[in-house]
């Protein structure tokens, strides 16, 4: 490639420190729908273990759980003009019960895809991404919002949080009085034997109120929580990165303390907006975080990048070493361990951005 090439080759990365996008309300609603990793998946291309007949009968309930929300728009529609919402027959939600690694997001999102309901009657978010909702729009605004909807799922239920536990719960129970059906999936409160496991009685116990409306639904497996961490690839140095970053089409660039800075001012509710058109980023200077707000800020901005897939490539500490040991065997670790480890395979991912071009 000559000279003149390659100089109209690169081009001038975007910054994801001067974004500070606006979100309507509709696309906040809108954006509830499973990530695209999730877009493909179906009940018939869950593979379960044939050494665990749970993970088969599970996918026979939820299917069964999916068949029931059926009737048709006309039969939703008839529903909001009873003078009372008519509670649905059988279970009002339905709980994920299991380790690691046993495909509950899997199950999850061919539970949306399989419900008969155009997306706009059906919800499927992270419980990060249901309490800031909450935030973004008020509690009474997103009960009335979410109350259209057929079905409700949120993943990753988190019981390490108290406040926004009940807050969540409050909600479902609201949404559940309102006909709406719900399931849901949850991580494990930190400090229990077997943590990464079965967590039903956990779970049960903080929705209070609802836990007689929900069917767990146990799935056996490997638990992969035990294997630790990956090990994160070698961080490139400040010049590979920004070179790479000018000739990568959709790339932003941003020097990582004044990022972090940046998120502050950004509510997590938009962090997906921050994300828009993003086909790489690209990161200066990683160093370990030490304050937990601005911590639990990127597990939020690795989550939205790794829904959409978006390689990143840094210069600095390895993302195995982004939070503190104390952070790391304290109340949020399992936040901590999921933002390594996606922020980990999209380190991976960006080694292809690297190879020299032809």
């Amino acid at each position: 490639m000559s000279r003149d090439a390659a100089a109209a080759a690169i081009s001038v990365p975007a910054s994801l420190s001067t974004r500070n996008p606006h979100v309507a309300v509709e696309r906040l609603l809108a954006e509830l729908v499973p990530p695209p990793r999730f877009d493909a998946v179906r009940f018939d291309t869950y593979v379960p273990d044939s050494a665990q007949p749970s993970q088969a009968a599970a996918v026979r309930t939820l299917e069964g759980f999916a068949t029931g929300l059926g009737g048709g728009e006309e039969q939703g529609r008839r529903r909001w003009f009873r003078a009372k919402p008519e509670r649905p027959a059988g279970p009002a939600g339905v709980y994920l019960d299991g380790g690691y690694g046993v495909g509950k997001t899997h199950l999850l999102a061919s539970l949306w895809h399989a419900t008969d309901a155009p997306a706009e009657r059906k919800a499927f978010g992270t419980f990060v991404e249901l309490t800031n909702l909450v935030g973004a729009l008020g509690f009474r605004p997103a009960v009335e919002a979410l109350s259209r909807h057929r079905l409700v799922c949120i993943d990753e239920f988190e019981l390490d949080d108290p406040g926004d536990t009940v807050l969540v719960s409050t909600l479902l129970a609201r949404l559940s009085d309102a006909g709406v059906r719900l399931a849901a999936t949850s991580n494990t409160l930190p400090g229990k034997l077997g943590e990464g496991r079965f967590a039903a009685a956990d779970f049960l116990r903080e929705i209070q109120g609802l836990s007689a409306r929900f069917t767990a639904v146990r799935i056996d497996g490997e638990d992969y929580r035990h294997r630790g961490l990956p090990e994160a690839p070698e961080p490139y140095t400040d010049a590979q990165v920004t070179e790479v970053a000018g000739r990568t089409p959709g790339a932003s660039l941003d020097d990582f303390p004044r990022l972090a800075e940046h998120l502050a001012t950004v509510h997590p509710s938009r962090y997906g907006a921050l994300c828009d058109g993003l086909q790489a980023v690209f990161l200066r200077g990683v160093g370990q975080v030490s304050d937990q707000a601005t911590a639990l800020r990127l597990v939020v901005l690795a989550d939205r990048l790794y829904d959409r897939e978006v390689p990143v490539m840094a210069s600095g500490v390895p993302f195995d070493r982004l939070f503190p040991e104390e952070m790391l065997a304290g109340g949020y670790r399992k936040k901590y361990f999921r933002a390594i480890s996606r922020l980990t395979a999209l380190a991976r991912d960006a080694a292809r951005l690297a190879r020299p071009q032809g």
